[in-house]
């Protein structure tokens, strides 16, 4: 037998130290330093067999290598596949994080059921009749789809051995532990370990994996900051639990663009996905209601249309509030400070409560000018005409300044019915003939006047 070897890890941030000490240097974190065994016996965890053994590698000339389409596999999932950019590549590594209770298990478990490829759904942390009943609401009629309930990775290499998936789905990656490292389930030298004998199955089957990961409280994935160095793609799955709707994001993608969206409705049958989220993200109130505007925004790669919402009264006390949710609180101020100093409305002593509907958090410049609108708009109790939205940046000295991708938020506006969009002068739009009424303006003074008269 091997000497037995310790040493000590962050269970915070992951880093590793020869000696135990009380405060993190990497993330500054007081008493998160635990001692873990890392003896590794001299074994294989995964055995390729001969069909799936592939002939060892060689350099190439850069252009001698073949620059072929990769092949993806398609989720069945349009918002699932764009996230991807395009599907799931074989042989790739998908690491999924979010919150609990967000949906994660939920969307991978509907993924599965639907495809027609054999998929294994390996669970460590719920028995198979609560998969089971799950899967009832779901997608009651799988006949692709196997449950694994197991923790142990050398089992569940055995398994995947005798049933030659197609796509696997571990449900997480914090509760397998390997026998060939003697340290608790989720620790951070059992993450790594586990992480990369799935790597090297991945690789050598030419099969996609796909990981569930837990959060820590900041939000960021659990485990050490390697495991998201090591997978291909990272994924994170957010929203308020209070609100219905859910965002798919791509932190990071080997195989496609990061800038990519998926926006989900949860439902009592599972996930609906949403093909036009601006229809669902507007209200469809029919009375004129003050502190309302529609700004033209891009998320991603993807033209969104919001509703933000201002509220401005007489502060009660001597310090006047300022609150904003899915806005930031700072960019808030320095708009109010714009219109103070160069519009010449006295804000300074009202509250001022801003919101943008569904639950979105958003941090477009573009709806600078949505927010601005709101908030006078709130402040002399006069709705904006129907039929208005906003896409433009404020700047410092009130200036009206040009957004990227105009085109693609006009036609949006347009597709949606709307009749005016205020924009920027020195915005360069390449659209010739369109049904939506363009105004450009270079000031503030200019929309206000246009607005509120």
């Amino acid at each position: 037998m091997a000497k037995t070897k310790t040493a000590y890890f962050c269970q915070n941030c992951g880093a590793q130290y020869a000696k135990w000490i009380g405060q993190c240097t990497s993330c500054k974190q007081w008493n998160t330093v635990v001692e873990e065994v890392v003896q590794k016996e001299e074994k294989k965890a995964w055995k390729a067999s001969s069909s799936t053994l592939q002939k060892a590698a060689k350099p190439l000339l850069v252009r001698d290598i073949a620059n072929d389409k990769e092949i993806r596999l398609n989720t069945l999932d349009q918002e699932f596949n764009r996230v991807l950019g395009g599907g799931l590549v074989p042989g790739s590594l998908t690491l999924l994080g979010g919150e609990p209770g967000i949906g994660k298990s939920t969307l991978l478990l509907q993924i599965a059921l639907k495809l027609a490829y054999k998929t294994l759904y390996v669970s460590g942390e719920e028995s198979q009749k609560q998969i089971k009943m799950r899967a009832d609401r779901i997608h009651p009629n799988s006949e692709n789809c196997f449950i694994l309930t197991e923790t142990k990775t050398q089992n569940i290499f055995q398994q995947i051995v005798a049933l030659e998936p197609d796509l696997v789905v571990i449900d997480s990656i914090q509760t397998l532990h390997s026998d060939y490292i003697e340290s608790a389930a989720g620790s951070i030298s059992q993450i790594r370990e586990c992480t990369a004998e799935l790597i090297k199955f991945a690789k050598e089957s030419n099969t996609p994996v796909i990981l569930v990961g837990h959060i820590t409280k900041d939000g960021t994935i659990a485990g050490p900051k390697i495991l998201e160095h090591m997978v291909d793609t990272v994924l994170q799955f957010e929203g308020d639990r209070n609100y219905v709707y859910r965002i798919l994001r791509s932190l990071k993608n080997r195989f496609g663009s990061t800038a990519e969206l998926g926006i989900y409705e949860m439902q009592g049958s599972g996930l609906r996905e949403v093909n036009n989220p601006s229809e669902v993200l507007i209200s469809k109130n029919d009375q004129d209601l003050s502190g309302t505007a529609i700004a033209a925004t891009v998320e991603g790669m993807r033209p969104l249309l919001l509703e933000i919402q201002a509220l401005v009264s007489t502060a009660v006390y001597g310090t006047p509030q300022r609150s904003a949710t899915g806005f930031n609180a700072k960019r808030l101020n320095m708009l109010l400070a714009v219109l103070e100093k160069r519009a010449g409305f006295k804000l300074a002593a009202k509250d001022v409560f801003l919101n943008i509907t569904g639950g979105i958090s958003i941090d477009d410049p573009a709806t600078d000018l949505a927010v601005i609108a709101a908030i006078l708009s709130s402040n002399s109790d006069i709705a904006i005409e129907k039929g208005a939205c906003f896409a433009a940046e404020v700047g410092l000295a009130g200036e009206i300044r040009p957004v990227q991708r105009i085109d693609q938020r006009i036609l949006e506006a347009e597709k949606l019915g709307f009749q005016t969009i205020y924009v920027s002068k020195n915005n360069k739009i390449g659209l010739k003939k369109t049904k939506i009424q363009v105004k450009l303006a270079s000031k503030i003074e200019q929309v206000v006047v246009e607005l509120f008269g």
